[in-house]
């Protein structure tokens, strides 16, 4: 049966932006290696379509991050929207119940899928489908922006930190 995890870069003041900040070398390693470990990763349209930048080689890319997008690329997506009507290589339109669609995956499928972005994580979390939070906490303010947690924060059990690299710690909480 398969575990639905929502993890993301997170600031000390709450949000989550990609273009603001980032991993460094180190917790980029970490990511690749869990790319490479997870069963698959579902995204909402927005975070869907930033990924897709990892399904084609850029020249400019160094090697880690060749084996981040082969590592993305070997594992199945399944994407969740209303406006798109194909998605590409090794991934799934997810259409109509939402909730039926995930638990389905969820018996069909083994391991730990990823869910992207904290829109996405927010309708998962209301239907009481994702079975772990990792917030990867960055030492830095932003003062603003897209919220890790959209609407009411659910109720957490704090079960794990771990620094992952010389600024970010990983914490892990379970629903209560």
């Amino acid at each position: 049966m398969a575990r639905i995890v929502f993890g993301m870069n997170q600031s000390l003041d709450g949000y989550v932006d990609h273009d603001r900040f980032g991993p460094g070398p180190k917790l980029f390693r970490h990511f690749i290696e869990q790319a490479r470990e997870q069963a698959g990763s579902i995204y909402g349209r927005k975070l869907y379509e930033i990924m897709a930048y990892w399904d084609e080689d850029r020249p400019e890319w160094d090697e880690a991050e060749r084996e981040f997008a082969q590592a993305w690329r070997a594992q199945p997506k399944w994407v969740v929207s209303r406006t798109l009507t194909s998605v590409g290589p090794n991934a799934t339109l997810v259409e109509g119940d939402l909730e039926a669609a995930i638990r389905k995956l969820k018996t069909e499928v083994d391991g730990e899928i990823e869910v992207g972005g904290p829109d996405l994580a927010k309708s998962l979390t209301e239907l009481g489908l994702i079975d772990e939070y990792r917030i990867y906490l960055h030492p830095v303010v932003l003062g603003g922006g897209n919220p890790y947690f959209h609407g009411p924060r659910p109720p957490l059990r704090f079960v794990a930190s771990e620094q992952v690299d010389e600024n970010v710690i990983r914490l892990t909480y379970v629903p209560a």
